[in-house]
Parts: structure tokens; sequence; C-alpha cells
């Protein structure tokens, strides 16, 4: 779905790094606003800002290896509601409108 509402290939959108020029990062800030204030990750808000500014945005691969300590952060279905939320906001605005 988020390639689709994108326009561009996406595997994976919570993972890796984000790396934006402070140009591009500093023109994204400043209309934040567009897409709210609701990103709880913190991946969205740059991956939506970026599209929308029509940056090119590439996937690194990583390889994963089982977690030997602590616990993972992320609730799977709360937070896969607030995800479902925020795609679905981002397909209004930038696909639908």
């Amino acid at each position: 779905m988020f390639s689709f509402v994108l326009g561009q290939r996406f595997k994976d959108t919570l993972c890796g790094t984000k790396v934006l020029t402070r140009e591009n990062y500093q023109r994204l800030a400043a209309h934040r606003q567009y897409f709210g204030d609701f990103d709880p990750f913190g991946d969205f808000d740059l991956i939506f800002g970026a599209a929308r500014m029509a940056l090119r945005i590439v996937e690194v691969p990583v390889h994963y290896r089982e977690r030997t300590y602590g616990q993972t952060n992320i609730q799977r279905w709360r937070h896969g509601l607030v995800l479902a939320r925020m795609l679905w906001f981002a397909a209004l605005r930038m696909k639908f409108l």
C-alpha cells in the first residue's frame, strides 16, 4: 500500500536509517503540519514528506539477526492501527486530492 500511495517501491517502511540533506530536512520540517503530528515512530514524517517533495527514496537492504536481549517496543495491533491510520491519511492527502 505504501508503494501505491507514495508512487515509489517500499518493502519495509520502519526499517533503517533515514538520511536527508540539511536543506531538504529544513524544507520538510517547514511543512510538517501538512500530515499532522501523530507519527509515534518518526519514520513516516520523513517518508511522506520526502515523497511529497518528490525526492528520490532509496532502500538499502538490512540483514536481521534474532534479538538476543530485551523486547521490542512495538505493539503489533495497537501500532498497526496507528500505521493504517497514517497510511489512510497520507493516501487522502497525496493520492486522492
